[in-house]
């Protein structure tokens, strides 16, 4: 039988929030893209605090800095979560 399954070039990534402040990346799967298809292979998720990003590296490349700074809140300019007055 012949393996049609594409090699996996790229290593898979989520931030996880730790607390408000701070966050890590985990390596969380493998995937490969391939024209205009991208291939991700979910080993594992982390328990609380996934958002449902994904973040593709090429292998052995290293996940930036995590942020240090809380994510803003949608429709807050000031990542209060509570809408600025005019």
């Amino acid at each position: 039988m012949v393996d049609t399954r594409p090699a996996r070039t790229h290593t898979a990534f989520t931030l996880q929030w730790i607390g408000k402040k701070f966050g890590r990346w985990l390596e969380i799967g493998s995937g490969s893209i391939e024209g205009d298809c991208i291939h991700v292979f979910l080993d594992r998720l982390p328990v609380g605090g996934f958002t449902g990003y994904v973040r593709l590296l090429p292998q052995g490349a290293a996940p930036p800095a995590a942020p240090e700074a809380s994510p803003q809140r949608p429709g807050a300019a000031d990542g209060t979560g509570e809408e600025l007055e005019d």
